[in-house]
């Protein structure tokens, strides 16, 4: 093996500085440690293998095979208490601590307002709530109950619920059952909630009452056309007989659905027609108690146009109409009337009057010469008819009064159309509002105000100091509806003096003037403190 020639280079140079030495006594020490070190011999040698594999350790182990002086007698003596020291410091070291064991596990507290939600001829239903505290968790709940008499807690739900409602199934109609429930967790059953009284297994009757919404309690009104669609709630136990009638007679199924549930019905029309409009009856029923509700539905439409008009009279720019209300109201009372007229010219309708509420009417400012014929329009709160009345006879204004006027235009007039002086607006200028006299700041626009008048319109012109100012950018000159305004930007203490404005036209011209202070912001120094 090539870890043997290691020990043997060693002890060899170990030798050599042994023979260095003159005061050690070989011959002496030789027989007597050579039975003593033979023993730690073969556990050097897998000790000089270890460079093999990993030199760091040679120094460790070169004092091994070294027998031969009193030195290194002595150096078993001392390993062997070293070898021992940790045997003997084993026992002082501290055992790892057990695991704290998990705290033993609670019930929880019993479920909270127990009550009964429904009881009929062969269940019982429950509700509950969850307990204030869980302890250990909650792992469901176990529904017992009791027959009155006896002692005996029969389980109704083979596995836990968590749910907080359970309906126990399968009772025997008029027995007597004292009900409870426990929460399970981990640290078992909790105090049980009973109910207070017992309960009987029977069906409860609960009287019939309709509880008609607001919306249906008054009229309602549906177009023609459109769907009906009605829930009606209800209740009442056990599940009541409904029935409806329509003005005292059965419903017809063709046209009209009804379909009922245990809390509602519901009213159903595809498309209502004007037929549908009536008085609706329901009736719910359990045993001999009952309850009634009318609900009166009406379906609208358009109403027909006036039965006839007719033009009654005629007088200078006027006509009188007259006219009867029409047969077909639409379902619904009629709520106006519109009358238009047409020129025999144009043939063209205008509205002249609309939302008219009476029968009758005076139509006005007609114009003279035209021939005019009038229709009326009936409306309700569905919109206006799709037709009118028309009149047979038109409206002939006249001019003159010709010698063959018959009924239904009387005599005309004879129109003179009165002769006006035109006016002459021509004018010379006039200041209308004056300039003030004003003061400005350094540095602060300003405006001068005034206002003229003339016709022709009169030119503005604006000086200084009776200096025309013209196109200077340093001035603004507006004038607008005859209201003219010089606008002077950042003035300085030299633009301070007398402005004119001055209006001209070809009858005449006229001045304003006003004085202009333009004043410096002085601002005071502040003393120095002392």
């Amino acid at each position: 093996m090539p870890a043997k020639p290691a020990p043997i280079k060693k002890s060899a140079k170990k030798a050599a500085e042994k023979e260095e030495k003159p005061a050690e006594p070989v011959p002496e020490t030789v027989p007597e440690t050579v039975p003593a070190e033979a023993p730690p011999v073969p556990e050097t040698v897998p000790a000089e293998a270890a460079p093999v594999e990993a030199p760091a350790e040679e120094a460790v182990a070169e004092p091994a095979p070294a027998p031969e002086g009193p030195a290194d007698e002595a150096a078993p003596s001392t390993n062997a208490p070293a070898e021992a020291a940790p045997a003997e410091a084993a026992p002082l070291e501290e055992s790892p601590k057990p695991p704290t064991p998990p705290p033993p596990a609670v019930p929880s507290s019993a479920p909270q307002n127990l009550s009964v939600d429904d009881v009929n001829d062969t269940s019982v239903t429950l509700k509950w709530r969850s307990p204030e505290n869980i302890g250990s968790g909650l792992d469901g709940y176990v529904v017992e109950y009791c027959k009155e008499g006896s002692s005996e807690w029969v389980a109704a739900n083979t596995e836990l619920t968590t749910s907080n409602r359970f309906v126990i199934s399968g009772l025997t109609t008029g027995d007597l059952l004292n009900i409870r429930v426990v929460a399970i967790n981990a640290g078992g059953r909790s105090e049980p909630v009973i109910l207070p009284q017992p309960i009987p297994v029977r069906e409860i009757m609960d009287r019939p009452k309709i509880r008609m919404p607001r919306a249906l309690r008054s009229r309602y009104v549906k177009h023609v056309g459109e769907q009906i669609n009605l829930v009606i709630p209800f209740c009442g136990k056990p599940k009541p007989v409904i029935t409806w009638t329509k003005d005292g007679q059965p419903l017809d199924t063709k046209k009209i659905n009804i379909r009922n549930s245990d809390k509602d019905s519901i009213l159903f029309i595809r498309k209502a027609e004007r037929d549908d409009s009536g008085s609706y009856e329901m009736t719910v029923k359990i045993d001999s108690f009952e309850d009634k509700a009318t609900l009166i539905i009406q379906i609208v439409d358009l109403p027909g146009p006036p039965t006839s008009v007719k033009l009654v009279d005629c007088w200078g720019f006027n006509a009188a109409l007259e006219w009867t209300p029409p047969k077909d109201n639409g379902n619904t009372e009629i709520t106006g009337y519109i009358i238009q007229k047409a020129d025999k010219k144009t043939g063209d309708w205008f509205t002249v009057l609309e939302h008219f509420h009476r029968l009758n009417a005076t139509i006005t400012d007609l114009v003279m010469g035209n021939v005019y014929t009038f229709r009326v329009f009936a409306e309700n709160k569905v919109g206006k008819s799709e037709t009118a009345a028309v009149t047979k006879d038109a409206a002939h204004i006249q001019k003159t009064v010709p010698a063959e006027v018959v009924l239904p235009c009387p005599v005309g007039i004879v129109y003179k159309p009165p002769e006006y002086k035109e006016h002459d607006f021509s004018e010379a200028p006039k200041f209308t509002a004056l300039l003030n006299d004003r003061a400005a700041t350094v540095g602060y626009n300003t405006k001068l105000l005034c206002a003229v008048r003339g016709s022709p319109k009169p030119k503005i012109e604006w000086l200084k100091n009776q200096m025309l100012i013209g196109d200077d950018p340093k001035y603004r000159q507006i004038n607008n509806q005859g209201v003219c305004s010089l606008e002077i930007r950042k003035p300085s203490s030299f633009d301070g003096g007398v402005y004119t404005c001055r209006a001209k036209n070809s009858l005449g011209e006229a001045t304003v003037a006003c004085r202009l202070e333009v004043k410096q912001v002085t601002i005071q120094e502040e003393k120095d403190r002392k």
